[in-house]
């Protein structure tokens, strides 16, 4: 008799089951988010799960926490410092971590670096690619420099093959290039398909955790930037790591959006070179490297990113309009919070903009949503509007409220320090951290203000 195949719809957003098409999901409450495929059942064995369990003689007995024992594991050292500090200090053994980012930015190539490292370190490495061939990846490695013979590789796309492979070879690190080319023989649907990575994904996962080896997955990522497949998928890893920046410019950020063994706010930056990605230790002299010189609409404000403060300049260009309805326009920060801060400064400080396009500009193509860039997006915006230069040796961070009133904002002494690292003389900052920033820096004017109408008495 053949086996029915059915049809089933899959929220592409958090991987709802649906029987049939509907608008919203009723799970994630999305839009238009549901697609078809077709599902061939799997005939079920007539022992499974706990019956399976124990008539093998294996019980997994409840312990109570003081019965858990604590292993110390040692984290992995990749010997690239920016990955390890967001991953939270190296590799965790068994950990599931999923690399997405725009097409071309360098994740394949910072992952084959990573496994030229460990291998380097007599680990055993498999890389798996379902994109490239072996003469592709040979190609890239020549450039990037020389590779242990600790490191294998493997072109293959079919997870039971995979699966051999690994319980052959028994590596310490797994390299999966990329989870959308993968499939499952147990699941009818297409490679790519919602219900594919997602049993991929957990094929991947209980190999991780059952042989505590640690698996890196590529993931492709859709228009919105977003790892394309259910967003189950994110939940079902340990960490999440995205690739920003422009794939034609030299700069590269590495942002953890989920991490089950560190911090979530930590950045990694990186230039893309011929060799590969190098990792650049001081960001804020990379982020000001070609500033203009005595340029109306331009300061520089600083941002703390974990545990690291970073200097970034914001460029500001406000010009009469043409139309009747002036354009806004932010690049690198939250358009909405742009035009709030324009809303302020008309209200508060009598400045009649409705004429006038503005546009705000983050250089370094950093993306920033922290309130501590508020006061820098004023004066950079006042300097524009009145064509008044900022000096080239002041710096400007702290939150504005809907009153005008500048407040404190967290990490200042950090911030501070950081501006005097690198030779700025004069900080505008929170009137409240004023006095406590004057006895921590010796060598900056510290200017303390309580609203932006003091502050662009300063301009």
């Amino acid at each position: 008799m053949a086996t029915k195949i059915k049809t089933v719809f899959y929220c592409q957003s958090c991987g709802y089951e649906s029987s049939k098409w509907m608008g919203q999901c009723p799970g994630c409450k999305e839009w238009n988010t549901f697609v078809e495929e077709t599902v061939k059942p799997v005939a079920k064995s007539s022992r499974v799960g706990i019956s399976s369990a124990s008539a093998n003689g294996e019980y997994t007995k409840p312990q109570s926490l003081s019965e858990i024992v604590m292993n110390d594991e040692e984290r992995a050292d990749t010997h690239i410092g920016e990955l390890n500090r967001v991953l939270g200090g190296g590799l965790v053994r068994g950990s599931l971590i999923l690399v997405g980012g725009d097409p071309g930015i360098g994740k394949s190539t910072i992952l084959l670096q990573v496994a030229g490292n460990l291998s380097a370190d007599q680990k055993e490495v498999l890389y798996i690619s379902g994109e490239e061939s072996l003469r592709q990846i040979k190609l890239r490695a020549n450039r990037i420099g020389d590779f242990s013979d600790n490191l294998k590789f493997m072109c293959e796309t079919n997870l039971a093959n995979i699966e051999e492979a690994i319980q052959r070879t028994k590596p310490e690190v797994i390299v999966i290039d990329s989870i959308q080319t993968m499939y499952n023989e147990a699941v009818s649907s297409a490679p790519g398909s919602v219900s594919q990575v997602r049993e991929s994904t957990s094929v991947l996962l209980r190999i991780a955790k059952s042989m505590n080896i640690t698996v890196f997955i590529v993931g492709h990522v859709t228009k919105e930037g977003q790892v394309a497949g259910p967003r189950v998928l994110e939940h079902m890893v340990d960490t999440v790591l995205y690739f920003e920046g422009d794939r034609h410019a030299s700069y590269r950020i590495l942002r953890a959006v989920k991490n089950r063994f560190g911090s979530t706010n930590e950045i990694g930056v990186f230039e893309m070179q011929e060799k590969g990605l190098v990792e650049v230790t001081n960001p804020s002299e990379f982020m000001l490297d070609g500033r203009p010189e005595n340029a109306s609409g331009s300061i520089v404000t600083c941002s703390v990113e974990g545990t690291r403060p970073i200097l970034i300049e914001i460029q500001a260009l406000v010009c009469r309009t043409n139309f009747g309805f002036p354009r806004r326009q932010a690049n690198g920060t939250d358009y909405n919070r742009v035009n709030l801060l324009m809303a302020v400064l008309e209200k508060r400080l009598g400045l009649q903009m409705a004429d006038y396009d503005a546009y705000v500009n983050l250089a370094g193509g950093m993306k920033v949503a922290e309130p501590s860039l508020d006061l820098g997006i004023c004066l950079a915006i006042i300097s524009s509007f009145k064509n008044k230069p900022i000096s080239d040796d002041v710096i400007a961070f702290g939150e504005v409220g809907l009153s005008g009133e500048v407040r404190s904002v967290n990490m200042a002494e950090a911030r501070v320090q950081e501006a005097q690292k690198l030779g700025f003389k004069t900080c505008i900052v929170p009137k409240a951290l004023a006095g406590k920033l004057k006895s921590a820096a010796k060598d900056v004017d510290i200017i303390g203000v309580s609203s932006v109408a003091d502050a662009m008495q300063l301009i």
